[in-house]
């Protein structure tokens, strides 16, 4: 398993200012920016501010009770992609409304309130969305809502718990290989599930994928999976194996990049130990439910896995400029 530090380590080169104005200074040029030179200046201490306020978040919430890790997590997250916006953005935040959540929760229920079973509903503007769309090219998210049971199994760390525990619709994953890979061929086993033949296979992957395939006589082929880590959807990432899995199921095959899932659980999660703190202390104490075991194990997981993943996407971007 991946400990804090070495996480952390791979972000080190952009602790450095004369790095970071380098690297910001490639990108906006790359995305046609005018000004990139001043953008570039004015941005790079602000880059840095929230990947150092990031950090601190991460880490307290290391050595912080499961109580509190939701709020700490969730902040910290919001940094990093406040971090990767700028990359994209040379003058994000434009306006206070960019600066808002960009999502919102259901009133709760007083009795019988499960947590598998509620949802959260995406906001017009704000973080959630502008990240969807400048980072993943996900659009029109406005009025869509997500169970956390759909978030969750947008987790491949949790398939285990969904077959032990029988909850939801998850459907089984397979693996496709073991990373790093220059090409990593999608087992038959996938083709058989889909009722495809390889052609049709491959279509309907480039249809929902950003990641680069390639079609021969006998299989499909994910090219350079390594390089998409952070947006390998509708495949999945195990960050503990380090392994590509697929779903065994069509229709789990959408795209929804997995970082975006994180940002809605830790939203709500985060919420509920504000906000519902008789629940919250019912769930960390009684062990009655289904719940605590899927929010136990998506804590631990998305503390190590989102600064790696965010990892990855800067990095791949200092590769490609």
């Amino acid at each position: 398993m991946h400990k804090f530090n070495d996480v952390w380590t791979s972000y080190n080169l952009f602790f450095s200012v004369p790095f970071v104005q380098d690297f910001l200074k490639k990108r906006y040029q790359k995305l046609n920016y005018s000004d990139a030179e001043q953008h570039s200046f004015k941005n790079s201490y602000p880059f840095i501010y929230y990947l150092e306020h990031s950090k601190n978040y991460y880490q307290v919430a290391a050595q912080s009770p499961v109580s509190v890790q939701p709020v700490l997590l969730f902040y910290g997250m919001s940094q990093l992609l406040k971090a990767c916006l700028l990359t994209q953005n040379p003058v994000y935040p434009e306006n206070t409304a960019v600066l808002a959540h960009g999502v919102s929760t259901r009133k709760r229920k007083k009795q019988s309130y499960d947590f598998l079973d509620d949802e959260v509903k995406i906001q017009k503007s704000g973080l959630f969305s502008q990240v969807g769309e400048e980072l993943f090219h996900v659009k029109q998210l406005e009025g869509s809502k997500y169970t956390m049971n759909y978030l969750l199994s947008c987790v491949p760390e949790l398939d285990t718990l969904f077959l032990n525990l029988g909850t939801g619709s998850f459907s089984h994953l397979t693996t496709i290989g073991s990373l790093p890979a220059t090409s990593l061929s999608i087992p038959e086993q996938v083709t058989r599930c889909y009722h495809m033949n390889h052609e049709r296979l491959y279509s309907f992957l480039k249809e929902r994928s950003h990641l680069s395939l390639s079609l021969s006589e006998d299989q499909v082929c994910i090219l350079d999976p390594s390089s998409c880590l952070y947006n390998c959807s509708p495949f999945m990432y195990n960050f503990q194996n380090n392994t590509l899995h697929a779903p065994l199921e069509k229709d789990s095959c959408l795209y929804f990049p997995e970082m975006l899932a994180h940002y809605l659980l830790l939203y709500n999660l985060s919420m509920i130990s504000r906000y519902e703190t008789e629940w919250w202390y019912e769930l960390l104490h009684t062990y009655s439910s289904k719940d605590y075991p899927f929010i136990l194990r998506f804590l631990e997981v998305t503390a190590q896995k989102i600064p790696y993943l965010i990892s990855c996407y800067l990095n791949e971007h200092t590769k490609k400029d």
